[in-house]
C-alpha cells in the first residue's frame, strides 16, 4: 500500500493501521480489497474525511492520499513528509509523531 500524506494544519489526531487490503484510520475501517488492477474508487465515493484522493490499485498496490494533521510546532517531517510504502500488517507510524520520535531516539 502506497500512502501519500498531505499536511494540514489540524489539533485533531489520526492513528492508521494495515491489515491486507484494510486501512484503519482512527477506529474505523476501510476496505478497499474488492478494488480490482486499474480500478479508481473515487474519493467522494468513501465516507472519510482524511481522504485527499481517489484510491486506485496499480501493480497490485494500493494508492492513496491521506491528510497528515500536525500542530503548530510540528517538526519538519510532519511538515514535508515523505510518502508511506507500508507492506506489512500493524499500526503505522506517521511522520512528526510522538512514537517516530521516540523510535528515531532508540535507534541513535
Amino acid at each position: 500500500m502506497h500512502i501519500t500524506l498531505t499536511p494540514m494544519r489540524r489539533d485533531d489526531g489520526l492513528i492508521l493501521s494495515r491489515r491486507g487490503d484494510v486501512l484503519t484510520i482512527n477506529g474505523l475501517d476501510y476496505d478497499f480489497a474488492p478494488l480490482p488492477e486499474g480500478a479508481i474508487l473515487p474519493r467522494d465515493a468513501v465516507d472519510c474525511v482524511w481522504l485527499a484522493s481517489d484510491v486506485t490499485r496499480e501493480g497490485g498496490q494500493l494508492r492513496l492520499t491521506l491528510i497528515l494533521p500536525h500542530g503548530a510546532d510540528a517538526p519538519p517531517e510532519a511538515v514535508f513528509p515523505a510518502p508511506l510504502l507500508l507492506t506489512a500488517d500493524g499500526p503505522v507510524t506517521l511522520p512528526g509523531s510522538a512514537h517516530a520520535k521516540e523510535t528515531a531516539d532508540a535507534q541513535n
